[in-house]
C-alpha cells in the first residue's frame, strides 16, 4: 500500500518509543540490603507513546517527543533522588516519569498519549509502569 491511504477497517494505532539516559544517586532507607546506603546509577529510560497517524503521515515528531522526555529527566539528572522523591525506588521513579511526561505532552497539545515507561537500573534490571487499558 502506497502513500497515506489507510487500510480498510478503521484508523490504525501506532506505538512510538523514545529512549534516554540520566545519572543520579539515591538511597533506600526502607530497604534491608545494600541499597540502604548511598549509591548511584546511570538509568536508561524508555517512554512508549501511542497515537493515530495524522494527515502528514506521522503520529508525532520524534524530536518533540525526545525534547519532552529530556525536559522531564532534567529534574532527575545528576540529582540526589531522595530530595526529589520521598522513596526513590525504580518503581517510583518510573511513575514520576510517566506522570510528568503525560502532563507535558498534554500541555503541549501533541495529540499523543503516553502508555508506558520502562526504567532500567542496570543492564539486567528494569521496571515498567503503564497507563490506561492498552499499555501492555
Amino acid at each position: 500500500m502506497c502513500g497515506n491511504k489507510q487500510q480498510s477497517g478503521g484508523q490504525q494505532r501506532f506505538r512510538l518509543g523514545v529512549t534516554a539516559r540520566f545519572s543520579a544517586a539515591h538511597r533506600l532507607p526502607q530497604h534491608e540490603g545494600k541499597c540502604k546506603e548511598l549509591h548511584g546509577h546511570t538509568y536508561k529510560v524508555e517512554v512508549i507513546f501511542e497515537g493515530e497517524q495524522k494527515e502528514n503521515g506521522m503520529v508525532a515528531d520524534f524530536s518533540q517527543l525526545k525534547s519532552v522526555v529530556r525536559d522531564v529527566l532534567e529534574a532527575l539528572d545528576h540529582k540526589y533522588l531522595n530530595e526529589v522523591l520521598e522513596n526513590p525506588t525504580s518503581e517510583n521513579i518510573a511513575v514520576f516519569i510517566l506522570e510528568s511526561v503525560a502532563q507535558l505532552v498534554e500541555r503541549k497539545g501533541l495529540g499523543i498519549k503516553v502508555v508506558a515507561v520502562r526504567v532500567w537500573e542496570d543492564e539486567d534490571k528494569w521496571v515498567q509502569v503503564g497507563k490506561g487499558a492498552t499499555w501492555r
